[in-house]
Order: C-alpha cells, then structure tokens, then sequence
C-alpha cells in the first residue's frame, strides 16, 4: 500500500537537520537563512509530535470505536447530515475517490507550509500572530487527540468505506497481525479542518490582494473530503474549529495585556519626576 505522508520518523529526523541548519547559518551570520530553517523545523517538529501522539494514544485504544459509534448516532440525533451518505454520492466516481484521497494525504501539510513561508517571508510583522495560532491550536488538539477515537472509515456496519485503503493511496499503514494501527485513532479533532481554517484566516487577514478570498476554498474542499473519505465526522471539524477560536481568544487576550502593560508604563515614564543635569532632587523634611 502506498503511504502518502511522512511519518513521525522522518518528521522529527528533517526538524533535527533544519534546526542544526539553523544553528549553523546563525554563526556565519547569515540571520535570514537561519530563522528561515528554524522556523520550518518548528513546523515539522509539530507534524512529527502530532504523528507520535497517535502512535501513543495506542495505549487506551479500546473503546475507540464505541466513541467513534457514539459521535455517529449523536449527530443523527442532532440533524446533522449522514457522513455516508455523502461518500456514497462519491464513491461511483473513482477519479473523485481518488483526487480526495490525495487531498487528504498532500495538501494538509503542503498549504500551511506555504502560507507560513509566504508570511515569513513578505510579511514578517505578522508572522509571530500566524505562527503562534498554529503551535496553540496544534498543540490543544494534540491534547484531546490522547482519548482514541476511530474514523468513520472503521464502522462498516454504518454504511462507510475505507476508500484510502480500497484505492491504495492510505495515509495510515496497514493492520500488523489484526491489530489496528495507532495513528488511525486519533480522528478526533480534525487538526487537517483546523489547519485549513487557519491557513485561510492568515491569508484574508494578511494578504491586500483582492484574490485573497480564493483561499476559502482550501478549507471547504478539506471538510468535504475528510468527510468523503470518511476520515472524519462533522464532529471532528466542529471541535477543531472551536479550539481553533480558542487560539485566538488567548493570542487575543495575551496582546491586551501587553498592551495595558505598555500603557502604564508609559504613564510611569511621563508622571515620573525628572531632575536637571547637575540638579539634586528636593529633600521633604
């Protein structure tokens, strides 16, 4: 089967080598080249511990597919749509299946890259803004993601297919004597919705380009296809975007305060009593 994505191997081994890139244009004093390479290396690095938490959520696995059943039937109990049905409208097309799958596996990573260079490199003043929503909201779902829960793809009896699997082009490695793979539980959040939406608020938020609303494409062509190839419930969105929300409730917050602090002490410096050269300050008696 063909295994279209890193794993967390060579994630962390490339962050390893960016960073020790890093380090070294930082003593030739090539300051550009290394923040550059540090800041890739930070992302990888994500990707890898992102990869390794599902290898590690491996450890209270078993009910995974019980909450993977519960989310199904909440959702039909809420009036939300059937995911199946929405792959069964897919399915018939095989070069859609196919184009889905490669979505899923490829541009997850391939856009937040591009998107963090483009900022880095054209608008730095907003880089730090970026690339801290993406390091609180990875590492937020990264949390959750420690409670197993199994894809849509896993429940059969449902009415879902494992068209990643069925077409060859699967993420996730196989089964290894009937045992499931651990990174196929960690479904929930959805960090592949949060990362579109981020990537998508960065560039309408950065970019004066009248093009800019393009983007919004990237993340509703994602929600579609993490749901037609049954990789994720609405759930899964739903909750990514939330803490999505949350980043930038905190980014928010952290900025205001610096703000007040700023202020008061600019208050300090101008209420403060200056004395002139050679002059000593008066003594109360």
């Amino acid at each position: 089967m063909q295994n279209l994505t890193l794993t967390w191997q060579t994630a962390g081994g490339t962050a390893v080598v960016l960073y020790g890139g890093a380090y070294a244009a930082a003593r030739v004093r090539k300051p550009g080249v290394s923040a550059l390479l540090r800041e890739a290396g930070t992302l990888l690095a994500l990707f890898a511990l992102w990869q390794l938490v599902g290898h590690l959520s491996v450890m209270s696995a078993d009910h995974a597919l019980d909450r993977a059943g519960w989310i199904h039937r909440t959702e039909q109990a809420v009036g939300l749509p059937d995911e199946a049905s929405w792959q069964a409208a897919v399915t018939p097309y095989p070069v859609l299946v196919r184009l889905a799958n490669y979505y899923y596996a490829v541009m997850h990573f391939a856009v937040m890259l591009g998107v963090l260079f483009w900022v880095f490199l054209r608008h730095r003043e907003r880089y730090a803004w970026v690339r801290n929503t993406v390091v609180i909201t990875t590492a937020v779902c990264l949390l959750v993601q420690f409670i197993p829960v199994a894809p849509p793809r896993m429940l059969p009896e449902s009415g879902f297919v494992d068209v990643a699997a069925q077409y060859g082009q699967s993420v996730y490695g196989g089964a290894v004597g009937g045992v499931v793979v651990a990174d196929q539980l960690s479904a929930m959040p959805s960090v592949h919705v949060a990362w579109s939406v981020l990537a998508a608020v960065a560039v309408v938020r950065v970019s004066p380009s009248p093009f800019r609303w393009l983007v919004v494409l990237h993340p509703v062509l994602t929600v579609a296809v993490v749901v037609v190839t049954a990789n994720h419930f609405w759930a899964d969105g739903i909750v990514a975007v939330t803490i999505l929300l949350f980043a930038y409730a905190v980014l928010a917050a952290t900025a205001a305060a610096a703000a007040r602090r700023r202020g008061r002490a600019s208050v300090e410096t101008e209420t403060r009593p200056r004395t002139g050269a050679g002059e000593r300050p008066k003594q109360v008696t």
